[in-house]
């Protein structure tokens, strides 16, 4: 794939769009609103590139310490029946202290086939979670991976913001 060619108002709205979205009821329309633009342009700027493939996500982050989060733990599940993985991260996903939620395939040497990222006040907090969510859930197997430190919080920047 080449890489593609940008006029000067999608460069703009590039720029905006790796910086962090307004927190805001209209965080689109405000990005717009900085970049000059109407909102359905960079709307439909974004949604081209998304589906040409040229990005593969566009999505917010969670900084969870500022959200008032101590402490955040990858869970990851094993769904024995693979017919239940929609419906148990569907269920996951809508819980609010749960941020991420995301299906992967399993290996042999790691069973778990999908990842929930829990956010809480303390270490105790997420294994209380994921400890209720199990038995509610019916899905007893489970590990809790607990986040060391945090590498990195940075959006992609290709082009400057104006």
């Amino acid at each position: 794939m080449d890489a593609p060619k940008f006029n000067e108002n999608e460069r703009m709205i590039l720029g905006c769009a790796g910086d962090d979205l307004p927190d805001s009821p209209t965080p689109y329309a405000d990005l717009a609103q900085a970049c000059g633009v109407e909102e359905n342009t960079a709307l439909a700027l974004l949604d081209r590139l998304k589906q040409s493939g040229v990005i593969r996500r566009f999505g917010a982050t969670l900084r969870h310490q500022k959200a008032g989060y101590g402490h955040n733990a990858m869970v990851a599940w094993k769904i024995d029946d693979a017919g239940r993985r929609l419906e148990v991260g569907q269920t996951l996903a809508d819980r609010p202290e749960i941020s991420h939620c995301y299906l992967r395939a399993r290996r042999p040497e790691w069973p778990y086939d999908l990842y929930t990222m829990i956010h809480g006040q303390s270490p105790g907090d997420c294994l209380k979670l994921a400890r209720s969510l199990s038995e509610e859930l019916g899905v007893p197997d489970f590990t809790i991976l607990e986040s060391v430190r945090e590498l990195k919080k940075t959006s992609m920047t290709y082009f400057p913001r104006p």
